[in-house]
C-alpha cells in the first residue's frame, strides 16, 4: 500500500512472528493491560494493544486461558469480541513478577530494526523544495531573495544548520519555517522494544497526528491488511529545546516507577527538524554540546546507553538547526563548522525591509501608517541614537504604543508622543 510520493505505510502484521515480539511478550503485555483496566472484551484488548483479534490477539487469549492467567466472567457485547477477560490468582501473581520488570500497559511496541528501516526510508520519497515553496512558507516573513536562496538549499538537504546573527531578526521563525516546508507524512512508533526493554517515542507534544491516533473515537478495529496501528501517522515533528538543554537530556530517560524508557528529543524529531534555540546559552558549555552531536551528525546514527551500560543504535534522520545571536567564531572551531552543512547569516533588516515590516504590523494591529509619524520614530530614535533595525522592533514597538494609548484612552497612532512614550519603555539607555 503505497501512495504517489509516499513512502509505504506500515501494515498491520499477519502473524505473532511478524509483530517482532514473541507469543510470550503479547501474552505479558495483555496481562498488564488487564491489570491496568481491571477487566476488558476481546474487542478492548484489541484497541489497547492495537494489534488484531485474527490472528494474534485470539492465539494469545487461548493461551493466557490454558495456562489459567485469564477467566472469561461475562459478556459486554456480541460473540467472540464481546467475551469480557479478566485475570486469575495465578494471573495476579504473575503479573505482580512482571511490572517488576516493567509496567508499560499500551500499545505493541514495534522492533527497532523496523522503526529503522521506516525511519531511514523515507529518504527515497522525499520530495525536494523549489522556490515557490520557500516563499510560500516565509510569506509572514520580510526576507530578501539571497537569503531566500540560501534557506531553500539548507531546507532541502536534510542536514545540519547553523543560523546566526543579531537578536531580533528572526532566526528562530526562520528554523521553524524549514520544518514548514517538509512535505510529507512520518509514521511515529508509540512506542519501539530494545533489547527486551520499552523505549516510549509518541508524545503528543512534539508530534502532530493526521490519523490513526487512539484517542480517535471513529478509528477502525486493528486487522490485517489495513495501516499498522501501532504507529501514528503525524506531520513532520518540530522539536524545539533552548536554555534549558543539558547534556543528560539527549540520552534514554529511564523512569524507575514504570521501569521505561522516555527517547529523548532528537530521536523523537526524526524524519522531522531540532531546533537548538539560543545556542551557546545553555547551562553545558558549547564545546562538550557540539561534541557530542560528531558521530550524529557524520554517520546518521546516535548511540543511546541503556541503564545497564549497553549501547544502542538508533538511526538519527534529523535536520539540526542551531540558532545562536552569539559570536560563531566564540562557540565553535574551524573544525566543527565543517560539519556543518550550511551556515547561514540573518543580518539586520535594511531600511527599506524595516520600512515594510512596519506596514504590515500597522496592518495587522488595525493602526494607521503613516510617513510624518514613521520619519520621526526613524529620525529621533534610530538615526540620533545610532541605532540599529531588528526585524523585531516593529511588532514590539507598536505594542507598546497601544498599551500607552489604552492607559490614556486614546486611538494608537504612530503620533511623536505615543511614539517617545514607547521608545522609552522599549529601548534601554545607558547615557
Amino acid at each position: 500500500m503505497t501512495e504517489k510520493n509516499q513512502q509505504p505505510v506500515p501494515m498491520t502484521p499477519e502473524s505473532v512472528a511478524k509483530t517482532g515480539m514473541s507469543l510470550t511478550q503479547i501474552c505479558d503485555l495483555v496481562l498488564r493491560i488487564l491489570h491496568a483496566r481491571n477487566e476488558l472484551t476481546a474487542q478492548e484488548i484489541v484497541m489497547e494493544i492495537c494489534l488484531p483479534y485474527q490472528p494474534i490477539i485470539k492465539e494469545v487469549i487461548e493461551r493466557l486461558l490454558k495456562d489459567q492467567l485469564i477467566v472469561r466472567p461475562g459478556m459486554r457485547g456480541i460473540g467472540e469480541m464481546g467475551f469480557l477477560y479478566a485475570l486469575t490468582q495465578n494471573g495476579l501473581t504473575r503479573v505482580r513478577e512482571l511490572v517488576d520488570y516493567n509496567s508499560y500497559a499500551g500499545p505493541a511496541p514495534v522492533a527497532l530494526a523496523e522503526y529503522r528501516a521506516v525511519v531511514e526510508g523515507l529518504n527515497d520519497f522525499k520530495r525536494p523544495v523549489d522556490d515557490e515553496q520557500i516563499q510560500k512558507v516565509l510569506q509572514h516573513m520580510v526576507v530578501s531573495k539571497e537569503l531566500m536562496d540560501e534557506i531553500g538549499p539548507a531546507a532541502n538537504s536534510g542536514r545540519s544548520i547553523f543560523l546566526y546573527g543579531h537578536p531580533g531578526n528572526g532566526k528562530t521563525l526562520l528554523a521553524e519555517a524549514i520544518s514548514w516546508v517538509q512535505n510529507y507524512d512520518v509514521f511515529v512508533p508509540h512506542a519501539i522494544q530494545v533489547e527486551g526493554n520499552i523505549v516510549r517515542v509518541f508524545d503528543p507534544l512534539n508530534h502532530d497526528p493526521i490519523a490513526n491516533h487512539l484517542n480517535d473515537p471513529d478509528r477502525p478495529q486493528p486487522r490485517v491488511g489495513d495501516p499498522d496501528q501501532r504507529w501514528v501517522r503525524c506531520r513532520p515533528p518540530r522539536v524545539m529545546v533552548g536554555g534549558e538543554l543539558t547534556l543528560d537530556m539527549l540520552e534514554l530517560v529511564y523512569d524507575p516507577k514504570s521501569r521505561t524508557y522516555e527517547a529523548p528529543p532528537q530521536i523523537k524529531a526524526n524524519n522531522g527538524t531540532f531546533i537548538i534555540d539560543d545556542f551557546g546559552r545553555q547551562r553545558v558549555q558549547p564545546r562538550e554540546l557540539l561534541n557530542r552531536w560528531t558521530v550524529p551528525l557524520e554517520k546518521r546514527l546516535d548511540y543511546l546507553p541503556l541503564v545497564r551500560g549497553k549501547k544502542v543504535e538508533f538511526p538519527f534522520d534529523v535536520t539540526v538547526v542551531f540558532c545562536t545571536n552569539l559570536e560563531p567564531k566564540d562557540l565553535v572551531d574551524e573544525a566543527f563548522l565543517r560539519r556543518i552543512h550550511h551556515k547561514i547569516k540573518v543580518d539586520d533588516p535594511t531600511p527599506a525591509q524595516f520600512r515594510e515590516i512596519f506596514e504590515r504590523v500597522c496592518r495587522s494591529q488595525k493602526v494607521e501608517f503613516n510617513e510624518e509619524g514613521f520619519a520621526y520614530l526613524i529620525d529621533e530614535h534610530y538615526k540620533k541614537a545610532r541605532r540599529s533595525f531588528r526585524a523585531v522592533h516593529p511588532r514590539d514597538l507598536m505594542n507598546q504604543i497601544i498599551e500607552v494609548a489604552v492607559f490614556r484612552k486614546v486611538r494608537p497612532a504612530l503620533e511623536p508622543d505615543l511614539i517617545d512614550c514607547a521608545c522609552r519603555s522599549y529601548f534601554v539607555s545607558f547615557h
